[in-house]
C-alpha cells in the first residue's frame, strides 16, 4: 500500500476520533437553558430581562425562588442581586438565553 495512503487513512481516522470528542463533550444547549429559566423559578417568575454582551440582567418576582447556587454550579461566572434584580455573568450564552426566553414568553 501507498504510504500516503496510509497517511491519509489514520488522518481521517484521527478527524472522525476528535468530531466525535467534540459531540460528546457538546452539552444540549436547549436542555441547559429549560434548567437556567426554572433556576431562576420558572418563566412566571421574570418580570424582565435583557442582555449586554457576556452579563444577563433579569429582574424576578421572588428572588427566594431563584437557585442561585444552581446556577452557579451551570457555569454563571458571577451573580449580583440588588433587590429583586440579578446579574448574572454568563459569557456568550447571554444572547442566546435572552433568545430564548423571548420565545417562551410569547
Amino acid at each position: 500500500m501507498n504510504t500516503y495512503l496510509q497517511y491519509g487513512i489514520i488522518i481521517l481516522i484521527m478527524v472522525v476520533i476528535a468530531i466525535a470528542i467534540i459531540k460528546a463533550k457538546k452539552k444540549d444547549f436547549n436542555i441547559e437553558i429549560n434548567k437556567l429559566v426554572s433556576y431562576l423559578g420558572g418563566k412566571d417568575n421574570i418580570l424582565e430581562y435583557e442582555a449586554n454582551k457576556s452579563r444577563f440582567t433579569v429582574k424576578v418576582n421572588d428572588t427566594s425562588i431563584v437557585n442561585k447556587e444552581a446556577i452557579n454550579k451551570m457555569g454563571a461566572r458571577g451573580i449580583v442581586e440588588i433587590d429583586n434584580e440579578l446579574k448574572i455573568v454568563l459569557g456568550e450564552n447571554a444572547t442566546q438565553l435572552k433568545k430564548y426566553i423571548d420565545e417562551l414568553k410569547k
